[in-house]
This record gives structure tokens, C-alpha cells and sequence, in this order.
């Protein structure tokens, strides 16, 4: 069964705000062994709307509408599935009094534009609203289906969890569909998309045949590393999540043959969380010194769940004389080896932690200490093992050198605790 995801909304196209809703709706539906080929974004206008419609459900057994359900003159999604639909709009008295209890509930009165929101296409079933004031509709055209939902995310997703969902599933039962499609994320530091491309180009040769209902994509996101999504379709659950096994230990075994320990997470595993867990394995704790990126790297170690029990906390040196005064650096240049090294010793003396962690180089746009712009250098000091620095050379502006760094950092530290 196939489903395309309709996004209404000129903001949409202005890029005012994101289209977070197709995104979460495409792994809901995969979710439950609906298979997802297009998507749309369409203005708030009647004729492009219509048309965008007619579209969708002529390659599609069905159709999600985000959007365009509100009480203003731009909510157009009513009467453009209306005609869709061939039929007319009917008010429903009893919306209009649900509307209206919603407003009273809250201490105001309802304004006559809302009661807009009660029109629904002739046939079509109402999906009550349980968060807002917009209903969700159902409706038939042919042997088709659209829904439409509120563009509001959380509106959106709770009218999908309640009727959009169990409809969807009931559909595949009849039709004796009871496929599962998986999808899990490896996120990888350390090498560019092409090369993990050419790696896994074995790989590739294989799944082309066919024989095999898994395929393998590359999301590029940047200052978070390369992702490999590896998805399976199966007969249920427990036979996509077979495939889907067997797949990852594949994509593992040759890029660990390839580029060694790239893989740092799972799914939304951030960097900062393998550190975490290597820490908490070790039962060391951790002190910082930043300077090029002045507390990007304590931010992110904030940001997990539990870090207290793990993290001491962070000195900012960004300045050349707290460096000296305060984590016992040598006089002398302030970007080298040295100077990072020492820093990651005297961040674990001051803040009494088993690991240090230091950073510090040239962002820019100035050359520093006679190294040119993107110079970095990282200190470790870890239990068991000498101090020491890796020197990177990292890409880009002033704000990209000063990300790149610090999750460049953490993976350092990552692979030193492993």
C-alpha cells in the first residue's frame, strides 16, 4: 500500500517554519508496512491545491493532508478536497457546538470565523479533535483514501496515533497486507560520504539483485557526521527485524575493515552519549579546557541525561593568561601540541577528574601562533596512558571550525576510553 504525504502551508515554501510533520509521518508509516514514494508542499491556493491532489491519489492508494484546517481565509484544504470529492460542504451543527464548548471551556467566546471549521465534504468521516479545535477528516474518493489532519505537529500526530493508524492497518488486513518495514541509523565520524560509498559498494552489488527487500542511504548531516540508514521490509515485525540484523552486521564488518571504529551511535545516539557510556563503563570522570570553542563541547556533554555523574565541569581559557594562571600551561605559544596537552593535565588536576580534555586552535579569520585558520590541536589525558595531542585541520567559516572541532574532540576522547 502506498501513501503520499501532502504538506499545505506557503510558510512551508517560504521556509518560515519546517516540514517536521512528513518527516515524523514517514517513519510512522513505515512503521506499520506503508510504503512511501512522494511527498508535496503546496501554497495556500485552491486550484495548486486540487491539483496537487489529484496528483497524489492517482499514483497512491492514499493521502495524508497536513494542514490548511484552520479558521482563516488561507484554510483551504476543506473545500479543495470538496471538489476533489465532487460533493459539497456541509456544516455540522454539533462540530460547531464542540468548537464552541472548546472556547467557553477556556473562559472566551468562539469567534464566528471558527464555526468554518465544522464544514466537512459530504461522506467524509470526522476525526474528533483532542487537542485543538480543527477536526481531522476521512475521506473516500473511489476506492481511495484521504485524510487530512491539522498542520500543527502535536494536533497532527495524535489524530494519526488515534484514527490514521488503526484505518491504515485495518486497509492492509483486508487487502492481506502485513508487511513491516525497519529502518536503524548508523552515525559514522570520520570519513566522507563517497568513501563510505565505494566501501560499501559490495554491499550495493548485492541488494541491486533484488532478492534481498533492504536497501542502504546516506544522510549527510554535516557537523554531526555521516549516517547510513539501513532499511528492511518483511512479512512482520519479526522478519523485518531479522533482515534488518543480519544487514548491520554486514554494513559493520566492512566499514570497521575499512576505516576502523567510524561508528559512534545508533539512531539518535549522539557523540556525546558514546562518550558518556565509555566514561560510565570506565567509571572515570572528566574535566575540560576549551578555548577555539569556547564551551561548545561542555554544552553538548550537558545535554545527556545524567552527565552529572560523570562530568566534573569545564574551564574556558580562552584567554592566553588563564591558560597559564589557572591550568598551569608554559609561557610560550598558546596553539601547539604542548600547550594542549598541558591544558588537558591541568584541567583534570583543577577540576579532580580521572580524564582530561582540552582544545585550542586558530577559527579565525587570523592565522595564530604561525598556524593558518582551522588549526586544532586536542590534549588527552587519560588513566593508563601518557598525555597526549592529536593536531586536525578542520574545514570551513569561523562557526563551522569551532562545531567541526568539538565533535572531532569528543570522538577523540571516545576512541582513546574504548
Amino acid at each position: 500500500m502506498r501513501v503520499e504525504v501532502l504538506a499545505i502551508g506557503t510558510e512551508l515554501l517560504l521556509g518560515q517554519i519546517s516540514n517536521t510533520n512528513a518527516a515524523w509521518l514517514g517513519q510512522e508509516l513505515a512503521a506499520i508496512g506503508v510504503d512511501v514514494h512522494y511527498g508535496q508542499v503546496v501554497g495556500d491556493n485552491h486550484a495548486r491545491i486540487v491539483r496537487s491532489l489529484r496528483t497524489a491519489l492517482a499514483r497512491n492508494d492514499g493521502v495524508i493532508v497536513c494542514g490548511g484546517l484552520g479558521p482563516t481565509q488561507d484554510d483551504i484544504t476543506r473545500e479543495a478536497l470538496a471538489e476533489v470529492m465532487n460533493v459539497a460542504l456541509v456544516r455540522d451543527e454539533e462540530l460547531v457546538t464542540r468548537i464552541a464548548g472548546f472556547f467557553s471551556s477556556r473562559g472566551r467566546e468562539m469567534p464566528a470565523n471558527n464555526a468554518r471549521q465544522a464544514d466537512v465534504p459530504f461522506g467524509a468521516s470526522i476525526i474528533p479533535q483532542a487537542r485543538g479545535t480543527a477536526p481531522g477528516l476521512i475521506c473516500p474518493v473511489g476506492n481511495k483514501v484521504v485524510y487530512a489532519v491539522p498542520g500543527v505537529p502535536y494536533e497532527m500526530s495524535e489524530m494519526f496515533e488515534r484514527a490514521i493508524a488503526p484505518d491504515l492497518k485495518e486497509r492492509l488486513a483486508d487487502e492481506g497486507m502485513t508487511a513491516t518495514i525497519t529502518s536503524k541509523v548508523l552515525r559514522t565520524w570520520g570519513t566522507s560520504e563517497s568513501g563510505l560509498a565505494e566501501a560499501l559498494n559490495e554491499r550495493f552489488d548485492v541488494l541491486a539483485d533484488g532478492h534481498l527487500p533492504v536497501t542502504i542511504a546516506f544522510l549527510a548531516s554535516g557537523i554531526e557526521g555521516i549516517k547510513v540508514r539501513i532499511t528492511a521490509k518483511g512479512d512482520n515485525d519479526a522478519h523485518a527485524q531479522e533482515l534488518l540484523a543480519a544487514e548491520e552486521s554486514e554494513v559493520r564488518a566492512i566499514l570497521e575493515r575499512n576505516f576502523g571504529d567510524i561508528i559512534f551511535g545508533v539512531d539518535d545516539e549522539t557523540m556525546e552519549v558514546a562518550v558518556s557510556k565509555q566514561l560510565l563503563k570506565r567509571g572515570f570522570t572528566l574535566g575540560l579546557a576549551e578555548s577555539v570553542t569556547g564551551g561548545i563541547i561542555a554544552s553538548r556533554l550537558v545535554d545527556v541525561v545524567g552527565a552529572s555523574a560523570w562530568f566534573r565541569g569545564g574551564v574556558v581559557s580562552y584567554a592566553s593568561d588563564v591558560k597559564f594562571n589557572v591550568l598551569g600551561v608554559s609561557e610560550g605559544p598558546v596553539v601547539s601540541p604542548e600547550a594542549a596537552i598541558q591544558m588537558a593535565v591541568g584541567a583534570a588536576r583543577v577540576l579532580q577528574s580521572d580524564c582530561g580534555l582540552s582544545i585550542t586552535g586558530v577559527a579565525g579569520p587570523d592565522q595564530q601562533d604561525g598556524h593558518e585558520v582551522g588549526t586544532v590541536f586536542v590534549g588527552l589525558s587519560v588513566p593508563g596512558a601518557e598525555p597526549s595531542a592529536v593536531r586536525l585541520q578542520m574545514p570551513g567559516d569561523r562557526a563551522r571550525i569551532r562545531q567541526y572541532s568539538a565533535i572531532s574532540a569528543l570522538d577523540l576522547l571516545r576512541r582513546a576510553l574504548d
